[in-house]
């Protein structure tokens, strides 16, 4: 039988889905599963590993069986998670020791202020080019470990593995005979140390974190083990794994330096593809690993705004606007002209390049005349503000980029995520930012990107060059209103930024 086809799993902050792929990038079907998130004390986020575990099975099965495809036409499984969020497990078991902890948790904001007074932030960046931010894995780790009864002595025996989500997955699709990762997900976790692409001994001293718990670091495209043929009756190898920016990067055809992407899902995330550079940067930036085929890692420029759509699905459940994302969309539109309200979304704090974990939001500028049509406006109109924030830190440390590009086209900034699917928001998008935005005509370039790099693993595809090549068609929105009305919603928004923080 012909090998015609590449299976994605991506999971989410809100959901588990897996989509069967053709070898020229076109979607055959798919299966979906909402992820629970619980929020136990301020600040805190949590998972169920068990219950992703058992819908990330199920909706590959489902998915599968919804394209009318037999499993042996797939090639490869490709893998994408949410960055950040850890399992901590006991590989004896197989059972969690306690929750999976969300990226968008907060509670270790108190440790990592400690270390960044006692001076290790500088040596912090240089090794992992992050922060120290409780955004990222390698305190996590140590909270769970510190926290939960017996672990640290559990960890000392070596009975304990700790990962991000696709380590989590990898293991138990496997039928827990690997424990790996990739290089994007490793950057990520404040214990890798990026320029030599290895787990950094220094870092892992300062979290206190044992590297015997930690996985193996592979390529994006290699051979991560092979699906338990109970799953789909047959031992599919698992052949690209990458977190979801890096793989909604790939997905966006963003392989050359320059070029840059945006995704708006849960939050929104901005990369800039460096090259084989890995810049330091000055605004407060990210640098961190893009890729790394056959050996050679190609970096980025990062900047993470915590809540993006978020707050549009806040809209509905907390301010009660009935009807969800698309009433709350319609809303916005009527909102009368120049409103002036500014909504600051920091419901966890600030993102970069602030990096504000004591932040909370708020609502400023409100008269008589402000309704919930102006509210909802401007928590659109937020979206598009951060990522007006991090274009400018970005400008500010690779103004190159903005400037000219290997194709010789000007920036542009290439989108996707549940909130372009509305052409408003692209074009507030693009009024904002004062970039041509590139929209994705298949939003799912998570997926897409994970399904690249599977094939590339599994010889489908001979280059990144040729897997990009199969990529869905793009259309640009362009910037549409004068610069003078962008200009002073950027500056009333830089105005609120002060009134909120700590």
């Amino acid at each position: 039988m012909t090998i015609s086809l590449i299976l994605a799993l991506d999971q989410g902050t809100t959901s588990t889905r897996a989509i069967v792929f053709d070898v020229l990038g076109q979607p055959l079907a798919s299966a979906a599963r909402p992820v629970t998130n619980t929020y136990p004390a301020d600040g805190w986020v949590e998972h169920d590993p068990e219950e992703i575990r058992r819908a990330s099975v199920e909706v590959l099965q489902e998915a599968v069986k919804a394209s009318g495809r037999d499993a042996a036409e797939i090639a490869a499984i490709g893998i994408t998670n949410q960055r950040e969020t850890v399992v901590v497990w006991n590989k004896v078991t197989g059972k969690p020791i306690g929750p999976a902890i969300v990226w968008q948790d907060r509670r270790t904001a108190g440790h990592c202020e400690t270390l960044r007074a006692q001076g290790h932030e500088q040596a912090v960046v240089a090794a992992t080019g992050l922060l120290l931010d409780p955004y990222f894995s390698g305190s996590k780790i140590a909270w769970l470990l510190d926290n939960t009864p017996g672990a640290r002595a559990a960890a000392s025996r070596g009975d304990l593995l700790a990962g991000t989500m696709d380590c989590w997955l990898i293991w138990n699709l496997t039928g827990g005979k690997r424990h790996v990762t990739d290089a994007t997900n490793a950057s990520r976790t404040l214990l890798f140390e990026i320029h030599r692409q290895e787990w950094s001994p220094a870092m892992l001293d300062l979290l206190n974190v044992p590297v015997a718990c930690l996985p193996q670091v592979l390529d994006c495209a290699a051979s991560f083990g092979d699906l338990e043929p109970a799953i789909l009756g047959r031992a599919i190898p698992i052949c690209g794994v990458a977190g979801d920016q890096q793989a909604s990067l790939m997905g966006q055809g963003c392989i050359a330096p320059g070029q840059m992407k945006a995704t708006f899902g849960t939050g929104a995330f901005m990369l800039l593809n460096t090259g084989d550079a890995a810049p330091v940067s000055t605004s407060r930036l990210l640098t961190t690993v893009a890729a790394r085929l056959d050996g050679k890692t190609t970096y980025a420029l990062e900047g993470s705004i915590f809540i993006a759509g978020a707050a549009v699905d806040w809209l509905s459940v907390k301010l009660g606007v009935a009807g969800g994302p698309k009433a709350a969309e319609a809303l916005a539109m009527s909102a009368r002209p120049g409103h002036g309200v500014v909504v600051v979304p920091a419901f966890t704090g600030l993102g970069a390049p602030w990096w504000d974990s004591s932040a909370r939001g708020a609502i400023l500028g409100l008269t008589r005349d402000s309704g919930l049509a102006e509210i909802c406006a401007a928590t659109f109109d937020a979206c598009a503000l951060q990522t007006r924030d991090l274009i400018e830190a970005m400008r500010a440390d690779v103004p190159h980029a903005f400037t000219a590009q290997a194709d010789g086209q000007g920036a542009q900034l290439c989108c996707d995520g549940g909130m372009i699917r509305s052409a408003w928001f692209s074009q507030r998008l693009a009024d904002i930012t004062n970039l041509p935005v590139r929209r994705a005509a298949f939003q799912d370039t998570t997926a897409l990107g994970a399904a690249m790099f599977a094939g590339i693993g599994a010889g489908v595809y001979a280059s990144a060059e040729q897997a990009i090549a199969a990529r869905p068609k793009t259309e640009t929105v362009n910037p549409a209103i004068e610069r003078h009305p962008s200009e002073a919603a950027y500056a009333r928004w830089l105005d609120a930024i002060p009134r909120i923080r700590g």
